[in-house]
């Protein structure tokens, strides 16, 4: 009797929680999964199984490159922030005809003794600012800081960190930290403290790698600025943990399932 051809997964990684599914899925000899990274990250962790670094060219190259490896399914499991690229994933997947999963980590949830102020973009928090203190903690990243950059904006200090050096348009007044997660709460309340921070700024990328950070800004009583998620691009499932992407990926090669059946029920 023939054995089954594996079922080959791509994974858009980048996240824990991608490096995390591609080793639970890599110890299923029934799968082999393919981890593409962007290549914006200068020594990024490697996940087990194939990695492939580097983008696509858009969702028709995305499409193609999918249909040239034979891929059977496709999970987005980028930077909930990503927005781009979850839209590649989302219009190359209808182009090849593959099922399509988008894991997500859960958003953060304010508690007692937050001051969070939400903002629908890096502008509307840059915006927010000058109402709300003199010295920044800006955890958004390296990408997106021109939005910080703005005249109106000079006479505020920043604190930027991020895993690589940031390039220009960078704040006038700033000092760039270079550090990767996960951070510990006594680390983070020793860097508000030292540093004088009056207020935070972040993105809701949910998870615990960098939720020390809120933490220490409830107990200081720093006001935080959350920038808000974008959604994920309508008719795509979500997985909420690797292990239910994985569980996912158990029912494609399920006895009788059928890739197109997924797709369209999710």
């Amino acid at each position: 009797m023939p054995v089954p051809a594996a079922v080959h997964v791509l994974v858009l990684g980048g996240t824990t929680e991608a490096r995390r599914l591609a080793e639970s899925l890599a110890g299923d000899r029934s799968v082999r999964v393919t981890t593409s990274l962007a290549g914006r990250v200068a020594a990024p962790r490697l996940p087990p199984g194939e990695v492939r670094i580097g983008g696509f060219g858009g969702p028709e190259g995305l499409a193609a490159w999918v249909r040239e490896h034979r891929v059977d399914a496709l999970i987005d499991a980028t930077h909930p922030f990503a927005a781009a690229m979850s839209r590649n994933a989302a219009e190359a997947a209808a182009l090849a005809h593959v099922p399509l999963l988008a894991l997500r980590r859960p958003g953060w949830v304010a508690q007692d003794g937050d001051r969070w102020h939400s903002a629908g973009s890096l502008a509307e928090a840059a915006a927010l600012l000058p109402a709300l203190g003199e010295r920044v903690f800006l955890t958004t990243g390296r990408m997106g800081l021109a939005a910080f950059a703005g005249a109106g904006l000079d006479a505020l200090w920043f604190l930027v960190r991020s895993v690589d050096a940031p390039e220009p348009p960078c704040p006038a007044r700033m000092e760039v930290l270079l550090d990767r997660g996960p951070f510990g709460l006594d680390g983070e309340r020793e860097l508000l403290r030292r540093h004088r921070i009056d207020v935070l700024v972040t993105k809701d990328s949910g998870g615990d790698a960098t939720a020390p950070k809120l933490t220490a800004a409830r107990e200081a009583g720093i006001p935080v600025v959350v920038v808000r998620r974008p959604p994920v691009p309508d008719g795509v499932p979500v997985a909420r943990t690797p292990d239910e992407a994985a569980h996912w990926v158990s029912r494609l090669h399920a006895p009788g399932q059928r890739f197109r059946k997924l797709y369209a029920s999710g």
